[in-house]
């Protein structure tokens, strides 16, 4: 694994080392649901496409070397058939560059809305734990819909015989996981070596350096930075069961959970960790996750820094006030109701963070205030930032006291974001076959 992602780059020497261990399978991660919902929805990467090519050369100039499959799930940072589409073109591109003949198979994620919202009425799909209320017009205003692939899928990839897979949206562990359940490795090792290993050297004690190496075997696995300054202990091996997970010892993929409660870490030496007793437990049903994301609106946002000790100190009655009379100014004015639009002022320096729970706000020297508008159309959503503007500008704290004057950042104040998306399912579908959502495509190209 070189990193946690495709696009946050990696340590050229370790990655040389991992090659010089003759890997079987180079597998990366091109991203996840961590950047928010925007992605998903219009379906593209939020990573730069020349650091992804510069960095996507470099592993099929590995995978060249060591004659073994190079592997990325969730291309594009979403999965979306778009974002796959982009990573094909991509790989092409580089490997003209490099003159390589490649065999590419095209995993793909996408749904079809009106499919989902049928397969919803039919019974197949069901909530997971704290999901939205929903029904089957939810799936119908997803712009982009995805299931998350298993090593199921991923296995059936590397079965083509292909050079380098491109898949849609997986899970994070599931294209590291594939191959040594193909090879007869211990089930719960593979799953269990997977979550260490999916986010790179996170597990290890320099988390920056990226590439490590997993072996695994049919009792276990063994974990090895190949950075320089890279170890691998019981602590920071186990620690990542809490990764993006909520319980540490529990963990749910297509087919089954796995349970790490046995499990027992143990260091080799100072650089590598072994790990055995995880086991694998099969579902009755095979089940898939899936993510939507759907138009929430449009918005604006304005910023303005305020020094003056009196108001830095009195900040959120400032904004308080300003949030008041300027959702009064645009209810009377543009004939709206208060449902209609929403206008927030987040301190930053303050509490932007976490608002009215914020238990520590501590003393500020400047506080940056950011206006954000949301409204059901762009030309709205401007509208009512313009309205927000002269408050932001000259607001008094109180009416006894002198006109003051904040400052701008940037000229125009406004800022149009247009279409803003949200998250709006937390669902598994249920699958009669493994492949039953998903589409492979084999690709001979130069």
């Amino acid at each position: 694994m070189p990193s946690g992602a495709l696009g946050l780059n990696y340590d050229k020497a370790a990655l040389a080392r991992g090659l010089a261990a003759k890997p079987d399978l180079i597998a990366i991660d091109g991203g996840s649901t961590d950047s928010g919902p925007a992605y998903l929805g219009l379906g593209v990467s939020k990573y730069s496409r020349a650091s992804t090519k510069v960095e996507w050369k470099g592993l099929m100039q590995a995978r060249a070397q060591a004659g073994v499959p190079l592997v990325i799930g969730t291309s594009g940072t979403c999965g979306t058939d778009s974002t796959v589409d982009w990573m094909l073109d991509l790989t092409r591109e580089i490997a003209d560059e490099l003159g390589q003949k490649v065999r590419i198979a095209v995993l793909r994620s996408s749904q079809n809305p009106k499919e989902m919202a049928d397969a919803f009425e039919s019974g197949r799909i069901t909530a997971l734990p704290h999901a939205p209320d929903i029904d089957a017009q939810t799936f119908r205003d997803c712009t982009n819909i995805v299931a998350l692939a298993g090593a199921e899928q991923i296995a059936a990839a590397i079965e083509t015989g292909a050079d380098i897979i491109i898949a849609g949206r997986t899970t994070d562990t599931a294209i590291i996981a594939a191959l040594p359940l193909m090879r007869g490795c211990h089930a719960g090792a593979a799953w269990h070596g997977a979550k260490i290993g999916e986010c790179g050297a996170l597990c290890a004690t320099n988390p920056q350096a990226g590439v490590i190496l997993i072996d695994f075997d049919v009792e276990g696995f063994t974990i090895t930075p190949m950075a320089d300054r890279s170890r691998a202990t019981p602590h920071t091996v186990s620690a990542h069961m809490l990764y993006e997970n909520s319980d540490p010892f529990i963990l749910f993929e297509p087919g089954g959970h796995l349970d790490v409660t046995d499990a027992t870490y143990t260091a080799l030496d100072d650089r590598s960790v072994r790990v055995t007793g995880s086991k694998w437990v099969p579902s009755e049903a095979y089940t898939v996750k899936l993510e939507g994301s759907a138009l929430a609106g449009y918005q604006c946002v304005l910023m303005a820094l305020l020094r003056d000790t009196h108001y830095v100190e009195h900040a959120a009655e400032w904004a308080a006030d300003i949030e008041a009379k300027c959702r009064s100014k645009v209810e009377d004015r543009l004939g709206l109701a208060a449902e209609d639009f929403r206008i927030e002022l987040r301190l930053i320096g303050q509490n932007a963070s976490f608002g009215d729970l914020e238990t520590n706000p501590g003393a500020s020297t400047e506080i940056g205030a950011l206006g954000i508008v949301t409204a059901p159309t762009e030309a709205l959503a401007n509208e009512i930032g313009k309205m927000l503007n002269p408050y932001l500008l000259h607001h008094p704290l109180t009416e006894e006291e002198e006109q003051p004057t904040f400052a701008f950042p940037f000229s125009p104040a406004e800022l149009s974001r247009g279409a803003i998306y949200g998250f709006r399912l937390n669902h598994v579908l249920e699958l009669s076959d493994p492949m039953q959502a998903f589409r492979l495509e084999v690709i001979d190209h130069g």
